[in-house]
């Protein structure tokens, strides 16, 4: 084999272990996605036309993504494609937010961490109250209050969180939360999917 030849297979060969690697985060940049939209794999199924299982595998990484699969997710999850593939910054360093609407809820995305600690801030408009409905999923939550009064159902607890309160929960717990007036509340989240817990440490005087 030639030198010339010798280094285009290697390119080549670099180009596919990138592409498989790109392909190989697809999988969990699906879940989070999902678990930040506080979505369940029926009702992606019924938004997509995708089956669940074929959902499920989508996520677990045992099904290869294809355009086919990806456009239909893109459009339910009101994500850029290039989201989804984790397609390469365009050398802006700029932080680029791109909020998006689920439910009547603004989420702007604060992080870029598909699969591990994910940080967001969430807006609810004000407006009625609508009545709770709780849910479950893997996870670790922490959710701060930054304006307004945010009402959280969490198990047998129905508490409100003002301005500087704090709430960390295990998201298997039936949970629900929304705007305790008719006043607009801004928080944060910081979500773990794998049950990560928040850990804070104070410099000792």
């Amino acid at each position: 084999m030639s030198r010339r030849t010798h280094c285009r297979a290697v390119r080549h060969n670099v180009r596919v272990a990138d592409f498989e690697q790109v392909l190989n985060t697809v999988g969990p940049r699906l879940r989070a996605l999902r678990k930040q939209n506080r979505s369940t794999l029926a009702e992606l199924s019924e938004a997509t036309g995708i089956s669940v299982s074929t959902l499920s595998r989508l996520e677990s990484g045992s099904r290869k993504p294809s355009l086919e699969l990806l456009l239909p997710l893109a459009r339910a999850h009101r994500v850029p494609l290039d989201d989804l593939v984790g397609a390469p910054q365009t050398g802006d360093p700029r932080v680029h937010l791109r909020p998006r609407v689920h439910h009547g809820m603004t989420v702007v995305p604060l992080s870029q961490n598909p699969g591990g600690m994910q940080a967001f801030k969430l807006i609810l408009a004000g407006g009625g109250r609508t009545e709770p409905e709780p849910r479950t999923h893997e996870g670790h939550d922490w959710l701060y209050v930054l304006n307004g009064r945010l009402r959280v159902v969490l198990g047998e607890h129905d508490i409100v969180l003002r301005a500087g309160e704090v709430v960390e929960f295990d998201t298997r717990v039936p949970h629900w939360f929304g705007n305790a007036d008719s006043r607009p509340v801004e928080f944060l989240s910081l979500f773990g999917p794998q049950g990560e817990r928040i850990h804070v440490r104070a410099r000792s005087r």
